[in-house]
């Protein structure tokens, strides 16, 4: 195998191979090579099963935290108190939530809550939750320095067919293309089963933002596109990635709120909807961990 000290540690680790392994070297058996050409192609790690175990932890508790938001939801309610409840849920968890203090401007909240016409990122204040909204609840949680990541829809009372339809979209999005994950077949395919479907019910594919590789950090390599794009990497084993496929009832272009810099919403106020999974490429097919 051809490895240099400052090439990624074959294990994963994220740090140079001279600062983690070195000098010693894996065996060389046919699941090793291809996680190392992984890193050197593609930035991709591939995890190994101790690695899948502690991301399946910390995807379980985020998964939970996220039913138990959404069960709170209720109109009259604030999206801020829907924070303060996500706060002690990951307190209760032993977790931490991942938004909290990310990127810059820093994200000031624990979970992104978009309303109605926010595609993503919006940030939980005192606006009041009302009959016939829709939001999406996106949690993201760190458990003993493991990532896992999910979000899903809300809708209050009755809600327009404009509504209705965007939400029920965009979740047949998600598990379609979840439906065709194996390895070995290009990345591409999601965004190709994922426009295909939206087109077929009218809807549109926020092309602005993607899905990501996670467990080791927030956002890892591969960036998935849910657009019909030619990035045609094939999946493989130990490969773990969101797909949270944003889809706009009308036009697929998105704003980013001038004031808070993350807040994304629709250039033409029409609703958008979100669901996501973290998936895990297995052997045979897939294994969604959220």
């Amino acid at each position: 195998m051809s490895i240099s000290r400052n090439d990624p540690c074959w294990c994963g680790s994220g740090q140079k191979w001279k600062k983690c392994h070195f000098p010693q070297l894996p065996e060389q058996n046919e699941e090793t090579l291809l996680r190392q050409e992984y890193l050197k192609k593609y930035r991709i790690i591939l995890k190994t099963p101790e690695q899948i175990q502690k991301i399946k932890k910390a995807c379980k508790i985020s998964a939970e935290i996220l039913k138990k938001l959404c069960d709170a939801v209720r109109p009259g309610m604030t999206t801020l108190e829907l924070d303060h409840l996500s706060m002690k849920l990951h307190h209760q968890y032993g977790a931490k939530p991942a938004p909290l203090g990310y990127g810059y401007p820093p994200f000031p909240k624990s979970i992104c809550v978009s309303l109605n016409e926010v595609i993503c990122h919006g940030i939980p204040d005192h606006t009041l939750i009302k009959e016939g909204d829709i939001l999406n609840i996106d949690v993201s949680s760190i458990v003993d320095g493991y990532y896992g990541d999910c979000s899903a829809m809300v809708t209050v009372g009755n809600v327009s067919e404009d509504k209705k339809k965007v939400v029920e979209t965009s979740y047949n999005c998600l598990m379609e293309s979840i439906k065709i994950l194996k390895p070995n077949i290009p990345l591409s395919e999601i965004g190709k089963t994922i426009t295909r479907v939206a087109h077929e019910n009218g809807c549109s594919v926020v092309y602005q933002f993607v899905g990501h590789g996670v467990g080791l950090k927030f956002h890892e390599e591969p960036e998935v596109r849910h657009h019909a794009n030619a990035v045609h990497i094939p999946l493989a084993e130990g490969m773990i990635f969101t797909i949270e496929p944003m889809i706009n009832a009308g036009s697929a272009d998105a704003i980013i709120d001038a004031k808070d810099k993350w807040t994304a919403r629709t250039i033409d106020g029409k609703p958008s909807a979100q669901w996501e999974h973290t998936v895990l490429i297995t052997k045979e097919g897939y294994e969604i961990l959220t």
